[in-house]
């Protein structure tokens, strides 16, 4: 079943399968963190079969128009590119980050649906796993990767953030792999 690392909110516990992790800041991550530990407690029960959580960190790729606001923000900026050239981006609000260093573990569709099949098939897998590469990226090295899909020179522009997300930001995810490692999962990433 589908979880999401949105349950470690901001990250200030880390980003590891643990519930000394878990802290959710929105209504969505709480729904998610109730599911699983409803899985966790029936796991500890010692049910009799495999149940897979997946907490997907920021997939991205092609064909994800249908989902709009919700799409990735590879997609969103794509479509921002080819109609005015340049890409935006929000500005910092944290002294440790500055504008545009901000960091997020992108994930690729492919590897997150090659994980998944690898988890579905491996009977041994159980429990909660985190889906991300393990290595966190900045807004502008994405920036940078998509301007350069598109031979273009990089046009990028810092707005303000909103004033409902700057409590709510999340400046550093980066998912902790080891469990899928420990499980036998050998695939590389793509970057």
């Amino acid at each position: 079943y589908a979880s999401s690392a949105s349950v470690y909110g901001l990250g200030l516990n880390g980003f590891d399968e643990k519930e000394c992790c878990e802290l959710p800041i929105n209504a969505y991550a709480f729904s998610k963190l109730l599911f699983d530990k409803y899985v966790r407690l029936q796991l500890n029960n010692s049910i009799n079969s495999q149940v897979v959580g997946l907490r997907y960190f920021n997939v991205y790729g092609p064909n994800e128009e249908h989902k709009g606001s919700m799409r990735s923000v590879v997609s969103k900026a794509y479509e921002q590119i080819q109609k005015t050239g340049e890409m935006t981006l929000f500005k910092s609000h944290h002294p440790d980050y500055e504008d545009g260093k901000q960091m997020r573990d992108f994930l690729y569709v492919k590897d997150a649906v090659c994980i998944t099949l690898w988890l579905a098939e491996n009977e041994k897998a159980n429990g909660l796993f985190n889906l991300g590469n393990g290595k966190a990226r900045s807004w502008l090295d994405l920036a940078h990767a998509i301007f350069s899909a598109l031979k273009m020179e990089p046009n990028i522009r810092f707005v303000e953030m909103p004033e409902i997300l700057k409590e709510k930001y999340q400046y550093f995810t980066e998912a902790k792999i080891d469990k899928l490692d420990k499980n036998g999962f050998l695939t590389s990433f793509f970057d």
